[in-house]
């Protein structure tokens, strides 16, 4: 499946490209490369055509949701790049400002309904033909394709990144250089550095690439900071669990774990959730409530289906399944549960956020970010940790032995009793985890 994706990715990316290329030149009359990279790619492209991919297909003959969905996720990876890429070069890259119902400018509703068409016809008829199209090319050989493709990738993604950083104008003289070969690749280093800013600037001629210093924060976690973000994940994550812990109790009768990890009750769909609403809402928190409701329902749903799906196809394994209660979607969302999420976006943003921002940021700076940072250390070893074990439990569900000293270690810490008491609602199933 993984090297299906991978092909995916870079056809979406190469098509994205074409489809840009022609679009503006049909515009302007003339040509403008219009990806970021040097290569012919369109990463965003490739990025929303692998989740639909991924998403869409148990879903391909409910055209509503089909079309909805496919448009949703698009809608907000192009919002995502929009707003990166104007953090990163201080311009926009596209604007839909003179578009009706257009959020930001850089998305917009006529927009969103070419991409879930496109979704629509992606799911249905394009990704099967391309498929058996990639089935044709004997694997070893895709494979090196591939594996170019991601090499040359990969630099050209750390050259742009150091353009944008503006690395040029921060590194030291060539003359100054001693040695011939360092001299030689620092001065390869910088055309190319100089080549990807000009055609950059061609592209977007209001680009900047000058940077600025920042003034030294003297507030920790301050505004919408990464360490604010950080602390609103692990908060979230902590609260979620407790949150459907006593719910489960009050609706069901029982205590019943929620938490995603093996070490400590955290909810890691929770914490990703605040702290992605938190990232993606801040600038937009002082809006109406209505407006907080229908961005959380539509993109909490989205969120919420994109987790199952997930988490299914990585570890094997369904950890919720909503097919008794109506309006479902495939059992991974349902009309209930988008709405409650709607009503946590406009508690969140109205009451529950502007207190423990204040609470946040009256942590010293110094401890602060040392706080954060060994409380991702402690995350990062602890979604290892319970993706092998998950990994393994699934394995021995289906009969498979211990192959490894590892292996054994997690069957005797992580038994099946252990496991069924963390995760009592995980059911496996028969896809395989991705390799």
């Amino acid at each position: 499946m993984l090297y299906h994706l991978v092909w995916l990715f870079f056809l979406y990316s190469v098509a994205g490209w074409v489809l840009e290329v022609l679009f503006v030149a049909i515009r302007r009359r003339r040509y403008v490369d219009r990806g970021v990279l040097n290569g012919p790619l369109c990463v965003i492209y490739g990025i929303a055509g692998v989740i639909i991919a991924v998403t869409m297909p148990e879903i391909r003959d409910n055209l509503f949701f089909l079309f909805l969905y496919s448009a949703l996720y698009a809608t907000v990876i192009e919002w995502i790049a929009g707003h990166i890429l104007e953090h990163a070069t201080g311009t926009r890259w596209w604007d839909y400002s003179h578009l009706p119902f257009n959020f930001d400018g850089y998305v917009a509703l006529p927009v969103s309904a070419v991409w879930g068409f496109l979704g629509v016809v992606m799911v249905r008829w394009v990704n099967p033909l391309l498929v058996d199209l990639i089935d044709l090319i004997p694997q070893p050989v895709g494979l090196g394709i591939q594996i170019a493709a991601e090499v040359v990738l990969v630099i050209d993604a750390v050259d742009t990144v150091l353009t944008l950083a503006n690395v040029q104008n921060r590194l030291p003289r060539v003359e100054q250089m001693g040695n011939r070969l360092s001299t030689l690749t620092l001065k390869l280093g910088l055309w190319l550095l100089g080549r990807t800013e000009r055609r950059m600037v061609k592209a977007n001629p209001r680009a900047s690439f000058a940077r600025t210093k920042k003034a030294k924060p003297t507030v920790f976690a301050q505004g919408c900071s990464f360490y604010k973000i950080v602390m609103l994940f692990f908060i979230g994550s902590f609260l979620g669990d407790i949150v459907e812990t006593i719910f489960c109790r009050i609706t069901a009768g029982y205590w019943m774990s929620s938490s995603s990890v093996v070490w400590g009750p955290f909810s890691i769909v929770w914490g990703l959730a605040l702290a992605l609403a938190t990232w993606l809402l801040y600038r937009y928190k002082d809006r109406s409530s209505t407006f907080l409701f229908v961005v959380g329902t539509l993109v909490g749903g989205a969120y919420e289906y994109l987790c199952s799906v997930f988490t299914e196809i990585v570890f094997g394994t369904v950890f919720w399944d909503y097919s008794a209660i109506p309006f479902n979607l495939a059992g991974r969302v349902n009309l209930l549960y988008c709405f409650f999420w709607g009503i946590a976006a406009v508690i969140w943003f109205r009451v529950f956020y502007p207190v423990l921002s204040r609470w946040i940021e009256k942590i010293p700076l110094r401890p602060g970010k040392v706080i954060t940072w060994c409380l991702l250390v402690f995350m990062a070893a602890n979604v290892l940790v319970s993706s092998a074990a998950l990994s393994r439990y699934t394995a021995r569900v289906s009969g498979v032995p211990a192959q490894n000293a590892v292996e054994v270690y997690l069957d005797a810490h992580y038994d099946d009793a252990r496991m069924a008491a963390i995760y009592p609602k995980a059911v496996h199933t028969d896809k395989p985890a991705v390799k």
